[in-house]
């Protein structure tokens, strides 16, 4: 028998989301799978929309809105599978998304998580925003992806269908074998929401594991479900938490110097959002990098005992991103790598 999978959708108000892609779920081709929808306390009608349209889906709840982080680690305490897979409630798949993805898994005990090819639900041909071909971190720990560097978002030709060790899986569609959410304690839920499955997998590469991507299996993301692009509080969440998860995963040493020149980088950033005309951005910038600071003991208490030299990770791209696109215009992955 396949082992034991968990497709666990965390929902908060999304009872739109679900009416589109749950069936398209219920549909996966895998024999010895479990759906569960975990509910974040939402107020709106999801809960009794479930119960009168999926009763074969279980339904597990949060007595508060937890955040994604949070959220999934109470849903989480309450599931017993082999493998979990965080699956976004704006997520369409395909019917064979789940067995190329566990195969590879179970291929290496060293592979502790995995995502798809993950494509846009509104350009079917066009790789999405969250997740894309694999996840990166650039010399600053700057996140971008395969297939997307900033608002640049390549089409699918092929040039991404090998099999891949990358540095992060995307939360969208994450695949993880449960022993190894339960090493690590799953996500950390100080976080709330963005940049938890990077801290995640970054943990996990710390301890050893692999992180893969697997073109075989294909999804379509609709994007910014829950807190839209342009949206102020997803701004400090990115901000502040990428600060974060520098200070709790790099060498002690190798912290202090790269996230002085992140800060510094982030201040670009400050000023481009005020010249710009958007102050409340501007104010997030802000507001990250102060609380950040404010909860550096906290953070340092979550710190590992051992953390791997940064450059020996696969995935890692030796060079700022952020001056590759902007300063030598590069706007493509695979003339990143080239250059």
């Amino acid at each position: 028998m396949n082992p034991s999978v968990a497709v666990v959708i965390l929902n908060w108000n999304g009872k739109s989301f679900l009416e589109q892609f749950l069936p398209g779920v219920l549909l996966s081709e895998y024999d010895n799978l479990q759906v569960i929808v975990g509910d974040n306390a939402s107020t709106d009608d999801s809960i009794s929309f479930l119960e009168a349209h999926f009763p074969t889906v279980q339904i597990l709840k949060n007595d508060i809105n937890y955040g994604f982080a949070g959220g999934y680690n109470k849903i989480l305490e309450r599931v017993s599978a082999d493998y979990y897979i965080l699956l976004n409630s704006d997520v369409e798949v395909t019917s064979n998304w789940i067995k190329p993805v566990i195969a590879l898994m179970e291929s290496d005990e060293k592979i502790a998580a995995a995502q798809p090819k993950i494509k846009w639900q509104l350009n079917k041909e066009q790789f999405e925003y969250a997740g894309a071909a694999g996840g990166y971190l650039d010399i600053y720990a700057y996140p971008f992806c395969r297939g997307r560097l900033f608002n640049i978002y390549e089409f699918d030709q092929g040039q991404y269908d090998q099999l891949s060790e990358v540095f992060w899986a995307s939360g969208a569609a994450f695949f993880i074998k449960s022993k190894y959410w339960k090493e690590t304690g799953g996500l950390d839920a100080d976080l709330f929401a963005h940049m938890e499955e990077i801290d995640l997998c970054w943990r996990l590469k710390n301890l050893g594991y692999k992180i893969m991507y697997c073109p075989d299996a294909e999804v379509y993301h609709v994007g910014g479900g829950t807190l839209q692009t342009e949206n102020p509080f997803k701004t400090y969440l990115n901000f502040r938490n990428n600060l974060i998860i520098m200070q709790k995963n790099l060498p002690a040493a190798d912290a202090v110097f790269r996230i002085s020149i992140r800060m510094c980088i982030d201040f670009i950033a400050w000023w481009h959002f005020l010249l710009s005309g958007k102050p409340k951005f501007t104010l997030a910038v802000s507001k990250g990098h102060w609380h950040f600071l404010k909860s550096i003991a906290k953070t340092n208490l979550k710190r590992m005992a051992n953390q791997t030299p940064y450059v020996q990770h696969a995935g890692v791209y030796n060079n700022s991103v952020v001056w590759a696109f902007f300063i030598k215009k590069i706007k493509y992955f695979k003339d990143l790598v080239s250059s």
